[in-house]
């Protein structure tokens, strides 16, 4: 694994959803505030997304939006102004269409992709935590190839209702939120770890310990495996990420036993191996150490918000 997949991994919980949505007319509805991330793909036409608490950013053709921290925000056909925010339909009541529309000549058809991820914000690493609120990344010529090869197939497998798109839906929602990100950090960004992952000798360390995390890591194996000595690993690492190499291993090891706790019913002692740690004793005491709640109790509740949701 590498830092972006494990990042994504750590959070990322159930299935993702998404609606292909086709208006005209005059229209405005809010999306309430949501325990994950959301986002927005305009396919045809173009709109306004009115952030709680931000500046209105518009929309045009092939604009894609990620609200990362899941923003309660507006979407309208115009800048609505704070009266019309204010009676904007909830979502929900104006997808069914049991809002009617005013309609209006001089607006076009707008067709969009509208979807939202769960998130366990629980156990988020720095790379999700410090993505800005609202993530635009504008339709330009040759920008992120990836990322409009993404959103076609998307947006073909859900007008099309093909045979096996069950599976190929959320699996393509994978792979446009991770698109997202790279998008984020290819945009020339000033985040600490689009900067982080462009150091040459910090990445090969951090894909050293994502790679491996259980393999008995130490400060001078670390800095061969980046091919620099001991202190300069030490001081860009830390300068970079925050924290010594050594403190942001055990970190991750007990954000990835998190994982591995919400997500697979492995016992403890795999648990603890998969992570480096010799017994499940060892690994349970560092995790209610950093966590403050004991592996077993955290599956349990993890297990309950699953069953909620």
């Amino acid at each position: 694994m590498d830092v972006v997949s494990d990042a994504v991994s750590a959070v990322r919980i159930g299935r993702p959803s998404s609606h292909r949505v086709r208006v005209s007319g005059s229209w405005c509805t809010r999306l309430a505030p949501y325990d994950g991330a959301g986002f927005h793909v305009v396919l045809e036409g173009g709109c306004w997304l009115l952030p709680d608490g931000g500046s209105p950013v518009s929309l045009g053709v092939g604009d894609v939006v990620l609200l990362p921290h899941g923003t309660g925000h507006v979407i309208a056909d115009t800048p609505a102004d704070a009266v019309a925010v204010e009676r904007a339909v909830p979502f929900d009541r104006w997808l069914d269409g049991s809002e009617p529309r005013r309609p209006r000549a001089a607006s076009g058809e707008v067709e969009m992709l509208c979807g939202k991820y769960r998130l366990d914000r629980s156990r988020v690493h720095p790379l999700m935590a410090e993505l800005p609120k609202v993530v635009h990344l504008p339709n330009r010529v040759g920008s992120h190839p990836e990322l409009r090869a993404a959103v076609d197939l998307l947006g073909h497998e859900l007008g099309a209702q093909q045979p096996g798109s069950c599976i190929a839906v959320p699996s393509l929602l994978d792979l446009l939120l991770v698109y997202m990100i790279r998008s984020w950090m290819a945009e020339g960004t000033t985040g600490a770890w689009p900067a982080v992952l462009g150091d040459p000798v910090v990445a090969a360390a951090l894909r050293a310990l994502h790679s491996d995390p259980a393999a008995p890591w130490t400060n001078d194996r670390l800095a061969a495996e980046a091919g620099v000595s001991r202190p300069t690993l030490a001081r860009r690492f830390t300068t970079l990420v925050g924290r010594p190499p050594m403190a942001y291993l055990t970190w991750w090891r007990l954000t990835f036993a998190a994982t591995l706790l919400r997500d697979t019913p492995d016992p403890l002692v795999i648990v603890a191996r998969r992570v480096g740690y010799g017994t499940p004793y060892a690994l349970s005491h560092a995790f209610s150490r950093e966590f403050g709640i004991t592996p077993g109790r955290y599956r349990a509740e993890a297990a309950e918000r699953s069953a909620s949701a």
